[in-house]
């Protein structure tokens, strides 16, 4: 007897599992073991501040990233946190960049395929006056709190050679991280 192997096919998996992790991370936060763990955090230094830069960087990984950022603003200056965040920042941008293609940006156009089918959006980014609004769109996303999986695609298309990128990246992230961290510390 032969079994027929179905293939199961989530549409929009990106973007489903990222709204998941946001919310795991932020219903985890709350557990006060795991409360705790986040705020000890603080004494391994910069390093916790590396690798949470590294975290905040991607679709899957961004909420528990900037819980582990604001937990780290107890402990260290929104300078150190985006200096030492900044630079794992870059290091995830960089695997991004050369693994993740077409993940999250392949689903984005694909709704965007669905709601203007006549691509208007499109042929205004690739006329002659908007093409250089690619890598500013894209820097400003990496900037932002949004995760970079759009924005380094964006940059990546323009014609940035890697290391010009890192430099971009790691201003950009640290400048992000940094506004961050000093908004929330102003709201507490």
């Amino acid at each position: 007897m032969k079994l027929k192997h179905h293939n199961f096919h989530w549409r929009y998996k990106n973007l489903i599992l990222t709204f998941i992790s946001i919310l795991l991370a932020v219903s985890i936060s709350k557990i006060e073991s795991i409360h705790q763990f986040l705020a000890g955090l603080g004494n391994f230094g910069y390093v916790s501040a590396f690798i949470a830069g590294g975290l905040f960087v991607s679709t899957f990984t961004v909420a528990p990233g900037a819980i582990i950022l604001f937990f780290l603003a107890e402990t260290f200056t929104p300078w150190e946190i985006g200096l030492f965040a900044g630079l794992g920042a870059v290091v995830g941008d960089l695997t991004i960049f050369k693994f993740v293609k077409t993940g999250l940006a392949g689903e984005i156009t694909d709704i965007y395929n669905h709601v203007d089918t006549r691509h208007h959006l499109k042929k205004l980014f690739h006329s002659r006056y908007f093409s250089w609004t690619l890598p500013v769109v894209g820097a400003l996303i990496i900037a932002s709190p949004l995760p970079d999986e759009l924005g380094v695609t964006l940059m990546g298309i323009s014609r940035l050679n890697s290391l010009q990128f890192l430099i971009i990246s790691f201003f950009l992230n640290s400048i992000g991280i940094f506004l961050i961290i000093s908004g929330a510390a102003l709201i507490k």
